[in-house]
């Protein structure tokens, strides 16, 4: 995934903490970075004195700068000229377009020649918009998308209004980004965490980044600005298009621990209604033996492997999504914690899905 990290020079941050955030960053190969040149907030001396600089880094390191523009962002750099070139110079190879340009701008923006991309709001974008912009006949091959971040409690947006605006917009092949939140050291003003979904807000991060990815977006951005080392390495660690499980591991076999730990399975297309199967597991554990252990009443969120006595049957690994009485040709091997039970959800007929053991 292509991945991103927040940067707002001027702001709390000294400049000595940004420069180690884009360090820390690079040597754990993020490759973005999220600005905006349109916070109240921002000292501007402060963002003025330390800007040029701060690109200079990032440039070294080989990371894209996305800013967040609007009219006023002109003011901000010193130009009464919008003009593609001066982005150029300062570093800068993507422009957020959050308001105040007409679609025939943006496509005509597309087609700038210091081939600088641009990015929309995917929390606003409309069908509508999608139709003027072709019909002015931007360049789509230079859009991506992202979504708002929320610093006001109960403002962040709807898993549903992320999904319908997603669909949308990769419907019409364009990327999509979002935001988590950071628990280290919240932004300000607020200070309450810069989270797209509101149920992000208080979510662990690793749980959050992993349901993003889960809902299908293509990168994810943590919106706050002093992220752990520990934060970004999760961020670095996460996998395009792929639901990402924890759970516990009973099994006490080395051989079959490691195959359901390192293996990434994909959900079979005729759905079960009771259980999630996989298209790969028979064939994964042909080879090995699986004795009869632990076959226990199953559970929702109970992680079964058929054993030795189930014949053809044998190494098929399912999830439990109701209810299932003992079996002893069924071990259960693992179990998926209550607060990671609703990623199941995401597990559709065709979806790859990992189980995360450690």
């Amino acid at each position: 995934m292509n991945n991103g990290i927040s940067l707002y020079p001027g702001l709390e941050n000294s400049f000595e903490e940004n420069l180690q955030l884009i360090n820390i960053a690079a040597d754990c190969h993020i490759k973005r970075i999220f600005t905006s040149f349109h916070i109240p907030e921002t000292n501007f001396a402060n963002f003025r004195s330390q800007f040029d600089q701060l690109m200079k880094a990032a440039s070294q390191n080989n990371m894209e700068i996305i800013a967040d523009i609007s009219p006023d962002t002109l003011t901000l750099l010193g130009s009464k000229k919008f003009n593609a070139s001066l982005f150029k110079l300062k570093g800068i190879k993507r422009l957020r377009i959050d308001y105040g340009y007409e679609n025939a701008v943006i496509s005509e923006l597309s087609h700038n020649s210091c081939d600088i991309k641009l990015q929309l709001n995917a929390s606003t974008v409309t069908r509508r918009i999608l139709n003027e912009l072709a019909l002015y006949n931007a360049d789509f091959s230079h859009i991506d998308a992202l979504h708002n971040f929320y610093p006001h409690p109960g403002t962040g947006i709807s898993e549903k209004l992320l999904a319908d605006k997603t669909q949308m917009l990769q419907e019409n092949g364009i990327k999509v980004g979002a935001f988590i939140p950071s628990h280290n050291r919240p932004r300000p003003p607020l200070k309450k965490g810069l989270p797209t979904l509101e149920e992000h807000r208080r979510l662990p991060f690793d749980l959050a980044a992993r349901h993003l990815c889960a809902l299908g977006v293509n990168s994810i951005f943590i919106g706050d600005s002093f992220p752990t080392i520990d934060e970004i390495q999760t961020l670095a660690h996460l996998q395009e298009n792929i639901v990402t499980i924890k759970a516990r591991l009973y099994n006490k076999n080395p051989a079959v621990g490691q195959l359901l730990q390192h293996n990434t399975f994909t959900a079979r297309l005729d759905e079960a209604r009771d259980v999630i199967r996989t298209q790969e597991s028979r064939q994964l554990f042909n080879d090995l033996s699986i004795t009869q252990a632990n076959s226990i009443d199953r559970q929702i969120g109970m992680i079964t492997l058929d054993n030795d006595l189930y014949g053809r049957y044998k190494g098929e690994l399912q999830i439990i999504k109701n209810p299932q009485p003992a079996d002893e040709k069924t071990n259960v091997v693992g179990q998926i914690p209550a607060n990671e039970i609703f990623l199941l959800r995401y597990i559709t007929p065709g979806r790859k899905f990992r189980l995360d053991f450690s």
